[in-house]
């Protein structure tokens, strides 16, 4: 069915006034967009930032007296609202138009991204088979790319590889390329349990089993073999602090002479983040793409 939509165009200090009022008025979801190009790149730990100029819409249900909504939400918030439109958004099937926007991609000459729903445009290519689901990790966004051009020149043959990180592994995309190009076993960790459940769909996709890439949550990585016996690849695709707080922990799980893969990372965060390893990694040249840099490091010991 058709929905109607209130726009509110207001200000971070009002923006948690106006979300309630919009609940209060009867909307069904409330949605805080950026309202004048001031992306919040990443935030500190446990901040939940807002933009300065915040466009926050509410969803109705084509039933609704717009008159009415507007009334109860302008007497819950106190005193008239900000200026505010209403537009309708027309019934589709937002699933298919999700799916029509998701298009193959190609990292290298070998190893293609492709949705399960289309055939691959290179049969003869290692194609990863792959709906996002919940998760985070589809192989669009640069930090992901970029991680996954790398894994294309690395002699993946007979290598244990642990795919660490919250939305890194989120789809299991990271490390079943891995896999798919060679690898012996991936071990995935992510924080968000619907996170394993994509990877876990995503694994039976493509033709692997859960021996192959076992996933769990970070508290109950110690009971697997590779984690005591280290492993030949770090992939983490994270964000700069995490990566930074986490460096202690990842040069731990490689082992000696093992490779590492960071990304997430910004081109102004990388000294930053490159500091934190440096003490046990030699570093390659960085990688850009966009806005955002990948590093890669070998283990000196």
């Amino acid at each position: 069915m058709p929905w109607l939509q209130l726009h509110i165009d207001t200000h971070r200090e009002q923006a948690d006034r106006v979300e309630d009022a919009l609940i209060a008025a009867g909307a069904v979801s409330v949605t805080l967009q950026d309202n004048a190009d001031q992306p919040i790149l990443e935030p500190a730990l446990g901040e939940t930032p807002l933009w300065n100029e915040t466009r926050i819409t509410g969803l109705f249900a084509t039933t609704v007296d717009p008159e009415v909504a507007v009334a109860t939400a302008t007497s819950f918030f106190g005193t008239p609202l900000p200026p505010y439109r209403w537009e309708k958004v027309e019934d589709k099937n937002w699933e298919r138009e999700w799916m029509q926007g998701y298009q193959p991609i190609q990292c290298s000459d070998k190893l293609w991204i492709c949705p399960n729903w289309m055939p691959p445009p290179d049969p003869e290519a290692t194609n990863l088979l792959l709906d996002p689901g919940l998760a985070f990790g589809t192989g669009t966004h640069p930090t992901t790319f970029l991680c996954l051009q790398w894994l294309a020149t690395q002699p993946l043959r007979a290598t244990q590889v642990i795919d660490y990180g919250c939305g890194g592994c989120g789809s299991g995309i990271l490390g079943i390329a891995a896999l798919l190009l060679g690898a012996t076993r991936v071990v995935g960790v992510d924080i968000d349990p619907q996170a394993l459940q994509a990877t876990h769909e995503n694994v039976r996709r493509n033709g692997l089993t859960p021996e192959d890439f076992p996933v769990y949550l970070p508290s109950r990585l110690q009971q697997d073999k590779v984690v005591a016996d280290g492993a030949d690849i770090i992939l983490a695709n994270i964000l700069a602090g995490p990566l930074t707080e986490l460096a202690p922990t990842l040069t731990r799980l490689t082992r000696c002479g093992g490779k590492l893969c960071l990304s997430g990372i910004l081109a102004s965060q990388t000294s930053t983040v490159m500091e934190a390893y440096q003490g046990d990694f030699w570093f390659d040249p960085t990688v850009q793409r966009q806005e955002c840099v990948r590093l890669t490091a070998n283990n000196k010991n």
